[in-house]
Parts: C-alpha cells; structure tokens; sequence
C-alpha cells in the first residue's frame, strides 16, 4: 500500500514537473485558441489602415491622407479591452531634462497619463524595453504594468531600436517614433496603425512573445520555441483587405538570429521590395551609411549592393534618396551617395537622385523636424521598419518591419499614400539636392535629442 502511494505521489511530481516545463519553454501569455483562429481561418483579415505621422508645427509642412500620430496612439488605447504590448527603444514621455518644461511636451505627458490609467479598465499592460534605471518604467510599475528588460548589449553587442505596438491582439502600430515627447511634438516621424486585423497581428505577437522570453538573458537559445515560428514570411504572404482593397502582408526582424523558422529576416525583406520594383523605389531614411563602425571598421555591402543591382539591371528603374541632415550625419554618408548616382551619370536606362532633409534651426541652436522616417515606397509595395539603413544596427540591434504589397493603383491604397508622403516631402523646401562641390555642415548642427 505504501509503495502505491509513493508511485502516485511520485507520478503526480512528474506530471508537475511536465506542466512546468512546457509552460516555461513555450511561448509566454498565450489565450489558448489563437492560433485554432488561425488554422480555422475565423481570425480578421478585412482591416482598415491609417497613416499616422508627426509633423512638428515648426515645419510648414501639410498632412498628406494622414492622422497624427498622438491622435492615433490615444485612439489605439482607446480601443483597449484586454491587453497592450509595447516595444520601445526609450521611454521619455515625460520631460524631465529641461527646468521649465517645453509646451511642447504636453502630448507626451497626456500619453503617459493614458498608461498608466489602462490598469483601472482592466487592460493589461506589457513592456519590453532596453532601460534598466527609467523613472517612467517604474511609474508604469507601480501602475500595473509588467516590464521585461532586453539586454542586446549582452545579447548581440547591439542596441534595442524595434518599436511597435500590440493592441488585444487584433491592432498594431509599427513605426519610427519610440516612447520620447519628441516623438510627439519636434521630430518629425512616420507609423502605421491597423485595426481589426487579428490574422496579421497575432504574428507580431510572436515577436513580442520572442522579446518577452529574452528578459536578462545574456544569451540567446539554441532554438527557438516553435510558438515562436512565423506564420508569415516573403514566400507566404497573408491575403487581407486593407480597407476594402485586396493587398498582401508579412513581417520581418533584425538581427538573423532574433528570427526563428519561417521569419523573414530585415535585409531578406528589403531586398524583395527592391527586386519587385519597376518603376522607382523611394526611400525615406534618417542615416544611410553602408559601413560596420567596430573596432576596425570596414565597408557593409549588403544594401548598398541591392540598390546597385536594381540600378544596373532594371530598364527605367527611378530611385530617389531622401537623408536626414543633421549631428549625426556621418560625413562618409556623402561619398556613398555620390557613388550610387556616378552608376547613372552617363545612362538613360536609370535615375539616381539624392536629397538632404535639412530641419529647422531653432534660436536656441536645436534642430527642429529631424526627418526620422524609416521607409520605402515602390510601385508595388511598401516597407516600414525601426531600424536606419547603417550595417551595424542590421547586423548587431532590434528591429522589425512590416511588408504591403497592392496591385491596384488608386488613391486609397498604402501605397499610394505612401507615394504621396514621399513626394510631399521631396519637393518641400526642407530637401535639398546634394551638390558636386558642396558638403552639407550636417554634423555642426545639434538636434534636440538622440535618434
């Protein structure tokens, strides 16, 4: 008799021991019948889309089919009733730096304030973040929320730069702008917010889910939870509707090895949007530097390679550069630049031109509108991402980006917004064409913060 009560009690350890592990190595906060959603096809795929940007008032600049992206953060929230995820690279919503607060700041303080109040909805809210000693971290603490924090330095060597959002799973924002005031009022920024689209969300879940698991790890597993796998990629895209207009999606990630099977790495994304191109492929990015700045630096060929290819081999290809001018401006930038233009010096057969956004110069010596926008438009698709066209944040930080392809050419679709936004900016008297004989002082301008 006694025996059998040790066998039962030794099977019921077992069982314990079993349930643990399985909870322990798979994917975390899971709400049981997603991916059956998935597999039985009841999730959403018939979303509505919104551009959202940041256009500081310093900037006479019009919104173009866009919504601002304070309204559109606090309209997401609004829509809350379970859950948000938050990824962010920084968290300075609340100005603390200067003595007297900028007017400025008040949206970002506004957006804090709705934070920290989720926890009174019995809204659940998750952050995953790259600061161990942030101030508004633990006032978001103490208002309920969980923070994981996510060591790339130990990681990868590398720096946190994703930031996007997850809404009750069915709602997302991915963009250029992180958790900062700044973010909100004096750079100018570029985002995507899609309602009541479960299909494609879930999968940014996973990513979120990936970083979550990450929490003071100094080093990354063999491999990874198969509820971490993609569920779509370049070769699998999800069919959706974005606001009644058929158009195909997926996301992808930086660095290689934050991608488990399935996921569609950054650079693998980047580089189909650029071999599916036809007619132009813009670009809208904050730094372009083809270059790894480690102890020894030496030259990253990766993207500077894609966009040579497509300018060599595509007929009438018509690529369009638009850079940030500002402190952080590498002045090796240039030299990369003008060797993409000398491919088209003497052929009809391609187009290379190149611009510098150059902000608005404050009386007190800030940079005002710093072009912060991570993206490229074609004629085809749309990339959005976190992460600046420099080889060292590829290879070495966190970013992710979403991918949407349209066939159908009206004024509805993303990527024909997204056109327009590019061109809005192309031709507004902030972008200036570079010159043969004539550097732009970028870096002896001093901007209102860190990129």
């Amino acid at each position: 008799m006694k025996s059998q009560h040790k066998c039962i009690v030794i099977f019921a350890l077992v069982c314990c021991c079993a349930v643990l592990i399985a909870l322990i190595f798979s994917a975390v906060d899971v709400w049981g019948d997603d991916e059956d959603d998935i597999a039985d096809g009841k999730c959403s795929s018939a979303c509505r889309v919104v551009l959202v940007e940041n256009i500081p008032e310093d900037l006479s600049i019009p919104y173009k089919d866009t919504v601002s992206l304070a309204a559109g953060l606090h309209d997401l929230l609004d829509q809350a009733h379970r859950s948000v995820e938050i990824v962010s690279p920084w968290w300075a919503l609340n100005s603390t730096e200067y003595e007297s607060k900028p007017p400025q700041a008040k949206q970002g303080e506004i957006l804090l304030h709705q934070l920290m109040s989720l926890q009174s909805r019995s809204v659940s809210l998750k952050v995953v973040s790259g600061l161990t000693n942030s101030s508004e971290l633990r006032v978001l603490t103490k208002s309920g929320a969980e923070v994981h924090y996510l060591n790339m330095t130990a990681l990868m060597k590398g720096q946190l730069n994703s930031s996007f959002w997850v809404v009750d799973r069915k709602h997302m924002y991915i963009g250029s702008a992180g958790m900062d005031w700044r973010s909100l009022s004096t750079m100018k920024e570029l985002g995507i917010i899609i309602y009541n689209c479960s299909c494609l969300v879930l999968d940014l879940h996973k990513i979120f889910s990936l970083y979550w698991q990450l929490e003071y790890k100094e080093f990354l597993p063999s491999t990874w939870s198969k509820k971490l796998n993609a569920l779509y990629n370049r070769d699998n895209n999800l069919q959706l509707h974005l606001n009644d207009t058929e158009a195909k999606a997926y996301y992808s990630s930086s660095p290689d090895v934050f991608c488990p099977k399935d996921r569609t790495k950054d650079l693998e994304a980047i580089n189909r949007v650029i071999q599916k191109a036809e007619t132009f492929i813009y670009i809208s990015i904050t730094n372009y530097l083809p270059m790894l700045n480690r102890s020894q630096p030496k030259y990253w060929s990766r993207i500077d390679n894609m966009l040579r290819e497509a300018l060599i081999l595509k007929k009438s290809i018509k690529v369009r550069l638009l850079i940030s001018c500002w402190e952080q401006t590498d002045p090796l930038t240039l030299n990369f630049l003008w060797s993409l233009k000398a491919l088209c010096t003497e052929s009809v057969r391609c187009s290379v031109e190149v611009k510098f956004f150059i902000p608005q110069k404050q009386s007190n010596g800030h940079l005002y509108g710093v072009n912060h926008n991570k993206y490229m438009v074609t004629d085809r698709s749309v990339y959005i991402g976190n992460l600046n066209w420099v080889g060292n944040e590829f290879v070495y930080s966190a970013g992710v980006g979403v991918v949407i392809s349209q066939q159908v050419k009206n004024n509805s679709t993303v990527v024909e917004r997204m056109k327009a936004v590019f061109e809005r900016d192309w031709h507004s008297h902030y972008s200036k064409t570079i010159q043969p004989n004539k550097i732009p002082a970028c870096s002896m301008h001093t901007a209102s913060g860190s990129l």
